[in-house]
């Protein structure tokens, strides 16, 4: 951000004092507090401030398809939107400490607008977070990565993009030992960050030891804008006792919820019994979407007067939404499309008749990961809460019962946690993650089995550890003698251990929008 270059206009805050202090003035009397500098802990509405920006953008804003409301403002404005927006809707507001937002940078103030041990607070630029939001179209080369302290992996790739490319050919447990000939161990995280996740047109040379024959190959790859197919892989896998669904799903953007409603359709035609649902690099993104998967899999009967998720926002708002205004009700079910992707709204939503679980609705195995977060998690607690029973396989999720409205000021969508969410039976404290139960009584958590993630096999294959451990659960309604015990201790370790993907912050939210919630 430049630095201040206007005269900040001098406005006044009356505060109306009566009866306060032993020795006062019994009359009313008016104070009034120059407003021009900064006031600790007094605060004038966001309104306020709102749009009025050092650099004012012209024309239709495309997340609204009206003109942009900025208007001519100085840095201090905009801080100052930053200031009274986080105290009036930051979940935990008051352990911000309140601080002279006049020296800082925007974003730099924003960072302060926070607790110690905030990790989600993020920002983008609106323009980005726009086409981001609409279609996942971001810069890169089609490969989401792994890493291992300082190794990095091929989780998995896009669908024509450079990395699928027949030169390239990247598969699923390749790994990168050099990029343009300096080897991993010697590049700083911030250069590792830039070649993993380049701007657009940009090209370097990998060295790869390849995971099918342990061969060193080297490939070149120019980054380019690569849209995702959040839903990659859908199949039905033809067992003794029954057909069981399988669905790879990677990210909660719109698009997904034509490519779910795709998914589910042609599961419900094919009559599985069961459904192996994988979220293992699902970080999450529109809460929306998470609501129609869950209502999906529960089906209408389980769901039926039953909430999705229920917003807490701070003590300041009990009662009412401070983002849309509306009363604080639980969010229903959503069993019809509600226009975020190519598809119309009001289209009913297809479901699965499944086995019955043990709570006597249907049951679902998700295949989970350490990087299961957020809306991910949203979908595992919304069916806990409907006494859907849930098995869950794999890692410990992230933990991460916590949500945000993105915020337009100025050209920067600013992220601030702002509700937690609770299911249907009032339950939402999950910030250390859902893990496979290790008593009967939490019946918070699901049952399920820790298993490590198998890079030798691509996802999908009955093979792979995780999706064949959750085929052995359902046959024996026991874990493989491959599982890692499932004390507190082993859970913790086995969490510190596993591998992380790397994928951008707004993929690993869970992300309201005004006109669905």
């Amino acid at each position: 951000m430049t630095a201040l270059n206007k005269t900040f206009k001098v406005m006044c805050l009356a505060l109306i004092l009566s009866n306060c202090g032993g020795g006062s003035d019994s009359s009313d009397a008016e104070t009034v507090i120059p407003f021009n500098q900064w006031q600790q802990n007094i605060f004038l509405p966001s309104n306020t401030f709102k749009d009025k920006c050092v650099a004012p953008r012209n024309g239709i804003n495309p997340a609204t398809n009206f003109t942009f409301l900025d208007t001519e403002g100085t840095k201090l404005d905009e801080n100052n939107f930053l200031r009274s927006f986080s105290n009036d809707t930051y979940l935990w507001y008051d352990e911000i400490v309140d601080q002279d937002p006049a020296p800082f940078d925007t974003r730099d103030y924003f960072m302060q607008l926070k607790t110690a041990n905030d990790k989600f607070h993020f920002t983008i630029d609106s323009s980005e977070w726009y086409q981001l939001s609409q279609s996942g179209v971001a810069a890169g080369y089609g490969a989401e990565w792994l890493i291992r302290n300082t190794r990095v992996f091929v989780a998995y790739t896009e669908p024509n993009s450079p990395a699928t490319s027949s030169t390239v050919n990247l598969q699923r447990g390749d790994e990168v030992i050099r990029i343009d000939g300096t080897n991993i161990n010697n590049l700083t995280s911030s250069q590792l960050n830039s070649l993993l996740f380049p701007d657009s047109d940009q090209t370097h040379i990998f060295s790869l030891k390849k995971n099918s024959s342990g061969d060193i190959k080297s490939v070149t790859m120019t980054s380019t804008n690569i849209t995702k197919t959040p839903v990659q892989k859908t199949g039905v896998i033809n067992t003794d006792t029954g057909k069981v669904g399988y669905v790879l799903f990677n990210d909660h953007i719109a698009t997904a919820e034509k490519g779910l409603f795709d998914a589910i359709t042609l599961l419900q035609s094919k009559e599985i019994n069961d459904l192996i649902l994988d979220l293992r690099y699902n970080g999450g993104g529109f809460l929306a979407i998470a609501n129609q998967l869950s209502y999906m899999i529960a089906g209408p009967s389980a769901s039926a007067g039953k909430i999705f998720e229920k917003m807490v926002f701070n003590d300041k708002h009990p009662t009412t939404n401070p983002i849309t205004g509306a009363a604080i009700n639980g969010i229903p079910f959503y069993s019809s499309t509600i226009g975020l992707s190519s598809m119309n709204s009001n289209t009913p939503l297809p479901s699965l008749n499944l086995n019955n679980g043990s709570l006597g609705n249907n049951r679902v195995f998700i295949i989970s990961g350490n990087d299961s977060c957020s809306a991910s998690e949203s979908i595992i607690n919304s069916l806990i809460g409907l006494d859907v029973e849930v098995i869950l396989i794999g890692a410990k999720t992230c933990g991460k019962p916590y949500g945000f409205y993105p915020a337009d000021n100025c050209g920067t969508t600013y992220f601030t946690v702002q509700f937690k969410g609770i299911n249907n039976k009032g339950f939402g404290d999950y910030a250390d993650g859902f893990s496979p139960r290790t008593n009967s009584s939490n019946v918070n958590m699901p049952r399920g089995c820790l298993i490590d993630d198998d890079l030798q096999h691509e996802l999908g294959d009955i093979n792979e550890s995780r999706l064949a451990a959750a085929l052995h659960f359902r046959n024996t309604n026991n874990c493989p003698s491959s599982a890692t015990s499932l004390s507190e201790q082993s859970i913790e370790r086995y969490r510190i251990n596993s591998m992380k993907i790397m994928k951008p912050q707004w993929l690993s939210n869970k992300i309201a929008l005004e006109k669905y919630q």
